[in-house]
């Protein structure tokens, strides 16, 4: 059971990582400044951290190709995301001591929805927005998604297990969506395997 999450895993974050290097290489438009204000509605904690004495104002960990390679290295290297019951975590020391990290914690612990009700809401807004995700909601929205299956991987009630596994595919459809100009990134195939496994 645990070496097939583990395949089905490995898949996803490969799918994950070609839609975020995509995702990353679309230019900014004029159009940015309405993309914070959604970011605002998306995700209102990432305009509310405040780490000790220092304020961080939407914080975002991938600024370039390069972000988006160190976090698909993070992902396959086991990174767990804070839960109710779990640390944030990454197993590899190497990864887990370099100083860009420290954004990607923040993010993970103080940005990022948990509760099953938020990430509802979020689906629901995520549905209904217009346009293109900017690239903070994006790498949120993945970071989500990487929790959400997370989650679902250590639920053992079948009803709490239908509820997760239908947020996680509701966060996948929004990706795709997003990606819908480049088809291809997140296939079908792919989509149709979440879906079977959480069905």
């Amino acid at each position: 059971m645990m070496h097939r999450w583990g395949l089905l895993i490995t898949v996803f974050y490969c799918q994950l990582f070609l839609a975020a290097a995509q995702h990353w290489r679309k230019g900014r438009t004029p159009e940015h400044l309405t993309e914070l204000r959604l970011t605002s509605a998306l995700y209102p904690s990432a305009f509310r951290v405040k780490r000790g004495t220092h304020s961080l104002v939407n914080p975002t960990f991938q600024n370039s190709v390069e972000d988006v390679n160190l976090l698909f290295e993070i992902l396959l290297a086991g990174l767990q995301i804070e839960g109710e019951d779990k640390p944030f975590m990454i197993p590899d020391m190497e990864l887990a001591s370099l100083r860009s990290v420290q954004k990607l914690e923040v993010i993970c612990e103080d940005v990022l929805p948990k509760r099953l009700s938020e990430i509802t809401r979020l689906t629901s807004h995520l549905s209904q927005r217009r346009g293109a995700l900017s690239r903070e909601d994006f790498e949120r929205t993945v970071l989500t998604m990487v929790y959400t299956a997370q989650t679902l991987a250590h639920t053992t009630s079948q009803h709490q297990k239908a509820l997760w596994g239908d947020a996680l595919l509701q966060l996948f459809r929004a990706i795709q969506e997003d990606l819908m100009p480049h088809p291809g990134h997140l296939s079908t195939s792919v989509m149709d395997m979440w879906t079977h496994y959480f069905r």
